[in-house]
């Protein structure tokens, strides 16, 4: 089961930013075309706002919007299996919304980088709480690479990791 991350607040979109100034600096001192740059910072900002946006549809049961924001050829991977877009949304996706709405959760972005049309986001994170009749006190990583379609940035693939919180 994944940890939610609605805390990928406006602070992390400034963080991706920041990245992107690091990313588009051709050396200590040069910096690229203004153009250029912000083409970058709104793909930057589009990029994590598909992230969050994905996160918020899962703690509040928005399905439309998350298959939405899933590419056809989505790849979920975790607890050592790989499922598809199918199968994710048949199989998986019920209870991974019911987690969100029922544990609470804190995540952190901890990088962001693009390549042209492809971008990822890693994020940590924690969660407290009850599922399911359990005690729930882990911590987790997420791996989301995103790609630029014509209608926008959509996930490709989400490689989520979880375990109990070290003591």
């Amino acid at each position: 089961m994944h940890l939610r991350k609605t805390k990928l607040i406006t602070s992390v979109a400034a963080s991706a930013l920041g990245i992107v100034a690091t990313v588009n600096v051709s050396g200590s001192q040069s910096m690229v075309k203004s153009g250029s740059a912000q083409k970058s910072t709104a793909d930057s900002v589009a990029v994590v706002r598909v992230g969050t946006r994905f996160h918020t549809a899962l703690e509040t049961g928005d399905t439309t919007t998350i298959k939405q924001l899933l590419a056809p050829d989505l790849r979920v991977l975790e607890s050592g299996a790989v499922e598809t877009r199918a199968d994710y949304i048949a199989h998986h996706l019920a209870a991974d919304i019911e987690f969100a709405k029922s544990v609470r959760s804190e995540s952190r972005l901890t990088s962001y980088s693009r390549e042209g049309s492809v971008a990822w986001l890693v994020s940590t994170s924690s969660a407290r709480g009850s599922f399911r009749g359990r005690q729930v006190d882990s911590v987790g990583a997420e791996l989301m690479i995103l790609s630029k379609t014509r209608l926008g940035w959509r996930i490709r693939a989400i490689h989520w990791s979880s375990g109990r919180r070290p003591s």
